[in-house]
């Protein structure tokens, strides 16, 4: 087993703007085999939420994040399928998935 998570993370619909302009991110995310507990076993869509928002957000992170979830009018496709169907904070990321983050929500 590998002891990383490749997955593919885009930010379209204004939420480049809070990841410095960034559409499209290649992360390599640790898997902890059990040893020191530094990084999930499994990497829910909660656990990388919670890393975009410490480790990649660049700005106004209430646009992103409400509490320990992803804010009301974003719109999350895990591979083109929404994040709804496949259980939401709880889905557990693959080797290879694409997560692409939507806002739904404009200014007026």
């Amino acid at each position: 087993m590998s002891n990383h998570l490749n997955i593919i993370v885009e930010f379209k619909g204004g939420m480049e703007l809070l990841f410095d302009n960034v559409t499209k991110k290649e992360l390599s995310l640790p898997v902890n085999s059990g040893e020191d507990g530094s990084a999930p076993v499994e990497w829910t869509i909660k656990d990388l939420i919670n890393h975009l928002k410490e480790k990649h957000l660049k700005e106004r992170p209430e646009l992103f994040v409400n509490d320990d979830s992803i804010r009301p009018g974003v719109l999350i496709l895990v591979n083109d399928v929404d994040w709804e169907i496949l259980g939401e904070n709880e889905y557990k990321l693959a080797d290879g998935d694409k997560v692409l983050f939507i806002s739904t929500l404009h200014g007026g």
